[in-house]
């Protein structure tokens, strides 16, 4: 059984290997925004609660925005969003930078950029995964949805880390380094062809949007596959103790960002190793156990008295995600017709950014109310019970398998 990743997607399609190129820039540039915003935010305020507060205050431009950019996605060029949102994602990294450099900076500018950033990620985001059925067939599909997490995880692994060291010398220096890679990003999709949606494309709008909704609703899987991820990121992802636990449980600030990359180091494992995933027929029992070991992940994670093993917890989580996802985009993506991708995409990022951002005030509450380590280990024993109510609920999630929805002879399963 293949255990290494299977790169034939990046050898055989062009415009998927250029898709992965600029995705792997763009992410791993705005990993030093992510890492930057809440350490300012902190540095500005001393507060953990303010921290999971920035969070909040970009749920809803990124929820609003994802169903506009859904319905986007399934009506223009997908290469031309492409290019406008990187270009308005880099003007708003610069004005963070510039706000950066005052000798006060602004808060309420930290929120408000913040936020504009994740309208706009809103819309970038289900436009590039809409993208990714139609550059390869559908044998291939895991093998790219696996190529993909391990862009997404290099990235998340060398961006936060590096930002970590950046920013205890210069915040904006953070700052102006994501809006340089946008430049890298931009060049990777402006040499793609365009991407015109399958059938010429739907007219956007409200009506559009609440189509894709309700086709979501009619497929219990796919909306199971949503529910649960809900779970493992509103309960199980403590990001926002990150500050106070490296500067004032762990004694070690710089760590921070070794904390924010921990869980990607994990998935990058993972998706490298990840040529079993596309031989197991039934995935969606898969991901029921992933999320249970990404809980347990984060309980541990919770009494861990050394940074170390913290770090190792972490990575552990991100490997059981890592697993997830690949399994959840690939019952999402074979279970969603082409002229409906961007909107179920839109549905599916507004649920994978939107889950961390509500986890955020949630570990952020708890904290307040309790200390950190309470919030950390109690969120992951949430996220297990969670799993249980989930399976319960939607039993065919549980018992969907690979095999009902594509055969082929080179690709069996297991």
């Amino acid at each position: 059984m293949r255990l290494l990743a299977d790169t034939t997607p990046l050898r055989e399609s062009r415009q998927f290997r250029l898709l992965f190129i600029g995705r792997t820039i763009s992410v791993a540039g705005s990993q030093f925004t992510a890492v930057a915003a809440p350490v300012q935010v902190f540095s500005i305020t001393g507060s953990t609660l303010m921290v999971g507060l920035l969070g909040l205050a970009q749920l809803p431009p990124l929820l609003f925005a994802s169903f506009l950019g859904g319905t986007l996605a399934d009506a223009f060029d997908r290469k031309r969003i492409l290019l406008v949102t990187q270009f308005l994602l880099a003007l708003a990294s610069a004005g963070l930078a510039l706000n950066a450099t005052l000798a006060h900076p602004h808060l309420w500018v930290v929120f408000l950029l913040t936020s504009v950033i994740a309208a706009l990620s809103g819309i970038d985001a289900p436009t590039r995964t809409a993208c990714t059925p139609s550059l390869v067939p559908a044998s291939q599909l895991p093998a790219a949805l696996a190529l993909n997490q391990i862009s997404f995880t290099m990235s998340m692994i060398i961006g936060p880390a590096v930002a970590g060291v950046v920013i205890a010398t210069s915040v904006a220096a953070a700052y102006w380094l994501d809006v340089i890679t946008f430049g890298a990003a931009i060049v990777a999709l402006a040499m793609m062809a365009s991407m015109i949606p399958s059938g010429g494309g739907t007219p956007p709008g409200w009506r559009s949007a609440m189509a894709g909704w309700k086709y979501l609703r009619s497929q219990p899987a796919v909306e199971g596959a949503f529910v649960i991820d809900l779970d493992a990121m509103v309960f199980g992802m403590p990001r926002a103790l990150f500050p106070e636990l490296a500067g004032r449980v762990f004694h070690q600030p710089g760590a921070v960002g070794l904390l924010y990359a921990a869980p990607a180091a994990g998935a990058l494992v993972g998706a490298t190793t990840s040529g079993w995933i596309g031989r197991v027929d039934r995935q969606g029992r898969g991901v029921l156990l992933a999320v249970v070991l990404w809980g347990g992940s984060m309980a541990a994670f919770g009494f861990s008295p050394w940074i170390w093993l913290a770090v190792a917890l972490l990575a552990l989580a991100g490997w059981a995600d890592m697993v997830s996802a690949v399994m959840r985009n690939t019952i999402i993506q074979l279970s969603v017709p082409d002229e409906l991708r961007g909107r179920l995409s839109a549905l599916h990022i507004a649920n994978v950014t939107g889950g961390p951002r509500l986890g955020d005030v949630e570990s952020g509450a708890v904290a307040a109310a309790t200390n950190v380590r309470i919030s950390a280990w109690s969120g992951g024993l949430a996220c297990i019970v969670g799993v249980g109510f989930v399976a319960r609920a939607y039993p065919s999630l549980r018992g969907w398998r690979l095999s009902d929805h594509t055969a082929d002879p080179d690709h069996p399963v297991l």
